[in-house]
C-alpha cells in the first residue's frame, strides 16, 4: 500500500479514488492532483512508483491543507466558537445540532441513545 502523508491508500482502487482516503481531499482536489502530477487518474494506486508518490505528497504539503493541520484547524475553529460563547459554540459544548436542525424529534446522532422518562399513568388506572 502506498503511504502518502502517513496514510495508507488502497492498492486496488484507481488513484483518483485512493487519494480521497486522505482527510481533506475530495473528488475535485483528487482530480486536480492527478492532472498536475501528470498521473492517469484511472491507473491503480499500486502501479504508482516512488517518484509519483513523492510528487503527490509534495504537492499536497505545498498547496493544500490536509490531514493533521486541517484537523487541527477545524478543532481550533470549534474551540474559538466555544470560547466566545456564541450560539454555535454553546451547541457544540452541549452536544446538540449546530446548524438549526430540530431536536424535539430526531437529532439522535448528536444526542445519543434515548433516555426514557417515566410516562403518565395509563388509561386503565383512571377507572
Amino acid at each position: 500500500m502506498p503511504r502518502i502523508l502517513g496514510v495508507d491508500i488502497p492498492n486496488d482502487k484507481p488513484t483518483v479514488i485512493s487519494l480521497q482516503y486522505l482527510y481533506g481531499v475530495g473528488p475535485r482536489i483528487a482530480r486536480e492532483l492527478c492532472h498536475k502530477a501528470g498521473i492517469d487518474p484511472q491507473r491503480r494506486a499500486r502501479e504508482l512508483n516512488e517518484d509519483e508518490i513523492g510528487r503527490l505528497a509534495a504537492m499536497l504539503e505545498r498547496d493544500y491543507t490536509v490531514e493533521g493541520p486541517l484537523r487541527r484547524q477545524v478543532a481550533q475553529n470549534i474551540n474559538r466558537l466555544r470560547d466566545i460563547k456564541c450560539y454555535r459554540g454553546i451547541r457544540h459544548r452541549l452536544g446538540l445540532p449546530v446548524r438549526g436542525q430540530r431536536t424535539r424529534t430526531n437529532a439522535r446522532t448528536r444526542k445519543g441513545p434515548k433516555k426514557t422518562v417515566a410516562g403518565k399513568k395509563g388509561v386503565k388506572d383512571l377507572r
